[in-house]
């Protein structure tokens, strides 16, 4: 998002202000980003909440032991599911029923809203770096250089960091996240934005 108004921004006819209106802007964005990508971690978090009660419900008006078991096979990943001795399946219905009756309403625990909070932040803060240089450079040409320079390498550190979790191979991983960042930014400016 930063990097949308950073790239389209015309350094030849920006003055100080137009560079105040720009990071002005940048930031608004981004808070706006952050407050509706936490909106959208606590919907993701609160559907996956219902999911699982209705799963369990399932599993125990299951009208047989089979309808059971596949419904806890159909919520657990298939490779799980391939290595489950026989009778495991059995064993999880068997203690889903001797469970308590869940609640009727579901809530986002604490966890979840300061998860939330977390998600709003790391958005929003991803905003400095890339508007830092404009802050301390005269020249706006050089700002956005800097600028620049500062969101390839922030891509390559997502890239690589996801990498690790995905189980990718990180260098590689960096670089496509840095070329298809690229091909984001020049998608949207190109449309406008």
């Amino acid at each position: 998002m930063v990097l949308t108004f950073t790239c389209s921004f015309n350094v030849v006819r920006a003055g100080q202000g137009g560079v105040r209106k720009m990071l002005l802007t940048a930031l608004g964005c981004n808070l706006a980003w952050g407050i509706i990508d936490a909106v959208f971690y606590l919907m993701g978090n609160y559907s996956e909440l219902g999911h699982n009660l209705l799963t369990f419900r399932l599993v125990r008006r299951a009208a047989n032991p089979n309808e059971g078991q596949r419904i806890i096979a159909d919520a657990i990943p298939p490779v799980l599911v391939s290595v489950l001795p026989p009778g495991e399946l059995e064993l999880m219905r068997q203690k889903l029923l001797l469970m308590p009756e869940p609640p009727q309403r579901m809530r986002l625990k604490k966890d979840d809203w300061l998860a939330a909070v977390g998600v709003f932040f790391l958005v929003f803060l991803s905003t400095f770096p890339v508007v830092i240089p404009f802050m301390f450079f005269k020249e706006a040409t050089q700002a956005l250089r800097v600028s620049n320079g500062v969101a390839i390498v922030m891509l390559f550190v997502c890239g690589y960091v996801f990498a690790d979790y995905a189980g990718l191979r990180p260098w590689k991983t960096g670089v496509a996240m840095v070329v298809l960042g690229s091909a984001m930014v020049a998608v949207t400016i190109l449309f406008g934005g």
